[in-house]
């Protein structure tokens, strides 16, 4: 009798997926993926905003370049802490509450951020605010990805997460212009007051049917996917019959468990994963939060010149990604991704070689081999929710996250420490190194261009 029962409630939860994946891109998708695409964007104001701030903070508050790499750290051990609290939320309690949550408490640390009057103040602040950046993307990611059909899921996907560049690219030209006549407290000012309204936007937003189906409340998905439904009158294949889907097999309920992802078939999906989160973010991050204080100290422009210079990275990336939102479902995420790594190892590494006492080299391959790197990341963001099941998408994305907090806390440090001790040049050979491991661990990739998330599961 259970078998049944569980038998019907698959096969219902499997109607209603047919009917979602059914409907093309409508207007019906455009909300969610504009508001949160909004706390997106002041997630990456919030992450760099501090970036452009510590040039002057060098200055005010004395602060030796070890310190800089402690106080940019502080802020990737709290989203550390926030992207595996914040995954495990949404798994338990929704997608929608979870991001609402996190994107308050980033906002609202963004404000204590502003009034923090030492270094040890904005230290404790800095690493709060961490704990709702890192529990944002995690989960956001997810969200947007359970939304999206299987064709042109990528195009759908990275459109929303060109916002995250964009956000940076908009950091850097505010910086440039509001910190050096309104201080660097309007930084964290800009970033936080905003963010609170948009929360109260996430939480109106419609729950992700497939999280819904998931836990059995087909009633509440069956209400969202009428929405969808309702928003055009096209469909995928208008001669689909519902009534013809095959069983699925009744399988056993289960707690969502962290040890699943390095379990069967889980596990060499998992660790390829975990390797090219923490080789992009090391390299982008590292680049990415010290691009204006080299700029300023070790290549001597001034404070505005090296902002704006810093900030040409994030046009660069936005650029790079535009691309790649157009052809990824074409190219697919393995050869994208390989093909980033080994283009940002070459410019590094000529970088590190022969250019680093150049400031117009670092502006070119600098700049260039970011936007490369930063495109992975957004692929990263679209690949990672895609090989996981519903029932652990969420904390398999945000575990996966947490290696980029683990490395872009470790990249900023490390950048300080060679600098100081063998030079500028070993920073651009160290981030080569470690983008060639990106490039190994990313021919291992799982292709899922033009797949449906729950084929791709299996």
């Amino acid at each position: 009798m259970t078998a049944a029962v569980d038998t019907n409630a698959l096969q219902a939860g499997a109607r209603l997926m047919a009917r979602m994946e059914n409907v093309p891109f409508s207007r019906w998708h455009r909300k969610p993926r504009i508001v949160m695409g909004s706390a997106t964007f002041f997630d990456a104001f919030d992450a760099l905003s501090l970036a452009f701030a510590l040039p002057v903070l060098v200055s005010v508050w004395e602060i030796s370049p070890a310190q800089i790499g402690v106080l940019i750290s502080a802020s990737y051990l709290g989203q550390l802490i926030g992207a595996l609290a914040f995954s495990s939320i949404a798994e338990r309690f929704g997608r929608t509450r979870g991001t609402t949550a996190a994107v308050f408490i980033m906002s609202i640390m963004g404000l204590a951020c502003a009034f923090a009057g030492n270094f040890n103040a904005l230290l404790a602040t800095r690493f709060v605010q961490g704990i709702g950046i890192g529990g944002h993307m995690p989960v956001a990611a997810t969200y947007i990805s359970e939304l999206a059909q299987a064709v042109g899921r990528g195009r759908f996907f990275l459109l929303y997460e060109m916002i995250f560049p964009i956000g940076l690219m908009v950091t850097g030209q505010i910086g440039a212009l509001v910190v050096p006549t309104l201080g660097w407290q309007a930084m964290f000012l800009v970033g936080g007051i905003p963010g609170l309204f948009i929360a109260a936007m996430v939480w109106r937003l419609p729950e992700s049917p497939r999280w819904l189906i998931s836990k059995g409340r087909l009633e509440q998905a069956e209400a969202v996917i009428e929405q969808i439904e309702a928003s055009t009158a096209k469909r995928l294949d208008p001669n689909l019959a519902l009534d013809d889907l095959p069983p699925p097999t009744p399988t056993p309920e289960r707690e969502t468990s962290w040890r699943e992802l390095l379990s069967g078939p889980f596990r060499a999906r998992s660790i390829v994963i975990w390797v090219l989160w923490a080789s992009a973010y090391f390299v982008a991050n590292g680049l990415n939060n010290w691009m204006p204080t080299l700029y300023n100290t070790v290549y001597d422009l001034g404070l505005q010149a090296s902002l704006r210079a810093a900030s040409m990275t994030n046009i660069a990336q936005v650029i790079l990604l535009l691309v790649c939102a157009f052809t990824i479902d074409r190219i697919g995420r393995r050869k994208w991704v390989t093909a980033s790594f080994i283009l940002g190892a070459v410019m590094l590494g000529a970088l590190g070689t022969f250019g680093s006492h150049s400031v117009f080299a670092l502006m070119v391959l600098g700049t260039l081999s970011y936007g490369i790197i930063g495109s992975t990341n957004a692929v990263l963001y679209l690949y990672t929710p895609e090989v996981y099941p519903t029932r652990m998408r969420a904390i398999g994305t945000g575990l996966a996250t947490s290696w980029l907090r683990l490395a872009s806390a470790a990249a900023p440090s490390m950048v300080g420490l060679l600098v100081t001790s063998n030079g500028i040049a070993a920073v651009f050979l160290t981030f080569a190194g470690v983008c060639m491991i990106g490039a190994l661990a990313a021919t291992r990739m799982l292709e899922t261009q033009n797949r449906r998330l729950e084929d791709i599961a299996q």
